[in-house]
């Protein structure tokens, strides 16, 4: 599969995982030209990406893939090899306020690309879902397998375990050729700050209080996103069509860990740290077997929590217009 990918249609590219994914792409292969699909909601950030303006390789499109007419346009004259589909409502908090986004972006968006992607006989489908759809874990509880039941337990994972279904039947109904990988939580450069870690570093930089749900003892596996990235790229070109892949970190921690981890390599007292009303439904643990992707796909994580962290608290420090813009919500501002 992989020396025929010419053109890929990415959705969601423009979002945290997706900008990481596509810098890796193009610059891992320079055959490669890359349609980098995504509506610029509020964790779409156009800043991820703007240095690739002038890359003949890359081409931005501002669109909506709940948007079923343009999804459908768009892929039937792309003359893609492959999607791989990044794009999702993905914060648990939104989710519990409000789930109708997530139910319009992950189910019906999902499916209108997927009836696109047959549609246009798009080769390979790569579906990029969550460890959350397995549900929570007890502290005893081996990890998560890509056997384990789908439990989803908000509105988010809900939506998600939805879309994953869809995939599934993609391929048992239509016989396409789909991968799902599911990844537990990711960290790195340019993640929107309304997440654990980034939300953490630029509170504390700042000297703001960092708010710790319930007693800070859940306890989350935390891959670099570049692993997440090498993972994906390993599921779009090695993965057996129908099957699903777990990635995970081998790094699980309590969030009271990570958050007094953020606060010794900043440089700030852990008097920052500010006990809040725990998320309501809270999973307590997510930990993922990844030995299927290892096996199968010669995949694994490089990167150690502690290298990973150093390096992103050192990302957010050196990248202050960046946070700037984010906060302020100038990076929403389009000339175009």
């Amino acid at each position: 599969m992989s020396s025929s990918i010419k053109r890929m249609l990415v959705t969601g590219g423009c979002g945290f995982i997706g900008a990481n994914f596509i810098r890796m792409e193009l610059q891992s292969h320079p055959e490669l030209a890359i349609t980098n699909l995504d509506a610029l909601t509020y964790a779409g950030n156009p800043d991820n990406l703007a240095d690739l303006a002038g890359d003949s390789r890359y081409r931005f499109v501002h669109g909506d893939i709940a948007d079923r007419a343009m999804v459908m346009k768009l892929i039937a004259e792309g003359g893609f090899d492959a999607v791989v589909h990044f794009a999702a409502e993905s914060h648990v908090d939104r989710s519990i306020d409000d789930a109708t986004p997530f139910l319009r972006t992950n189910v019906i968006g999902t499916q209108n690309l997927l009836d696109a992607a047959r549609a246009a006989k798009v080769r390979r489908f790569v579906h990029v879902s969550t460890d959350e759809v397995y549900g929570t874990l007890g502290p005893d509880d081996p990890a998560f397998t890509e056997e384990t039941p789908l439990t989803p337990n908000s509105p988010y994972s809900a939506s998600k375990a939805g879309s994953d279904l869809l995939v599934r039947a993609a391929f048992h109904t239509h016989g396409m050729d789909v991968v799902t990988t599911r990844c537990s939580n990711n960290y790195g450069p340019y993640q929107f700050p309304e997440k654990l870690i980034p939300l953490f570093i630029t509170n504390a930089l700042a000297d703001l209080p960092l708010p710790v749900y319930g007693d800070g003892m859940q306890v989350r596996d935390w891959i670099h996103v570049i692993d997440h990235c090498r993972g994906v790229d390993a599921a779009l070109r090695k993965g057996r069509a129908g099957e699903v892949y777990n990635f995970g970190g081998h790094s699980e921690r309590f969030n009271m860990d990570v958050t007094r981890a953020v606060l010794k390599l900043v440089g700030k007292p852990e008097t920052l740290i500010k006990y809040v009303t725990d998320r309501l439904g809270h999973d307590r643990r997510y930990a993922v077997d990844c030995s299927k992707a290892e096996s199968e796909l010669g995949w694994s994580p490089s990167v150690t929590f502690e290298t990973g962290l150093a390096d992103t608290v050192a990302w957010y420090k050196a990248n202050d217009a960046w946070v700037d813009r984010v906060k302020s919500g100038a990076y929403r501002e389009r000339t175009s």
